[in-house]
């Protein structure tokens, strides 16, 4: 089967867990034999953002209901180091850069230090907690990379032994887009971007 049929959503599914089933699955078998965090976390933004796009009973590609962002955003420490970096070593673990996404361009980095931190991913990053928000306006702090954006979704992406290496965020253009459906099925498949990679 070519890789790009893994996005693709059978008529037969009709509920959030089963299309949330689908996806954990079809991510199994795209991560398979491969440990670098860059190419799946890409594979996993790019199968979530298109299978929802391909799933018009509680998303599709409406201009009021479609996810419009899905990505990572990964602990700066956790990228090959600038030359000719000046930085200490703990200015590297202070902010989170973008990774992986499919979407329109989007903020190149969050700050996720204790003092500075702001908006839902790092609200989500510092709490090591999944934060579902409703309505991205009536959010403190919501830092908007797309005005369109009214609803927000980030987990958390934590090793096994605790340890944060980022988050995964998906934006929709409708209130309320997301409910604890996809907050169950989203912590499961960022449970597998983490346990399938190389960190």
């Amino acid at each position: 089967m070519p890789h790009a049929d893994t996005s693709l959503v059978p008529d037969s599914i009709k509920s959030k867990s089963e299309f949330w089933t689908h996806v954990h699955t079809q991510l199994e078998s795209l991560t398979a034999g491969e440990r670098n965090w860059v190419t799946n976390c890409a594979n996993a933004a790019s199968l979530i953002y298109n299978s929802l796009l391909a799933f018009p009973l509680y998303f599709g590609s409406g201009t009021d209901t479609a996810v419009n962002w899905c990505g990572v955003y990964i602990v700066a420490d956790r990228f090959p180091k600038p030359r000719n970096s000046t930085k200490a070593p703990s200015e590297h673990t202070d902010r989170l850069l973008l990774g992986p996404f499919c979407g329109k361009p989007a903020c190149q980095f969050i700050n996720v230090s204790l003092n500075n931190g702001r908006g839902v991913c790092a609200e989500a990053f510092i709490q090591c907690r999944p934060l579902l928000v409703p309505n991205v306006d009536e959010y403190p702090g919501h830092i908007a990379c797309d005005g369109e954006t009214k609803s927000e979704i980030v987990i958390p992406l934590v090793l096994q032994n605790g340890e944060r290496v980022g988050v995964l965020d998906l934006d929709c253009l409708a209130l309320s887009g997301f409910d604890e459906q996809d907050r169950e099925g989203l912590e499961k498949i960022a449970s597998l971007i983490v346990d399938s990679s190389d960190w």
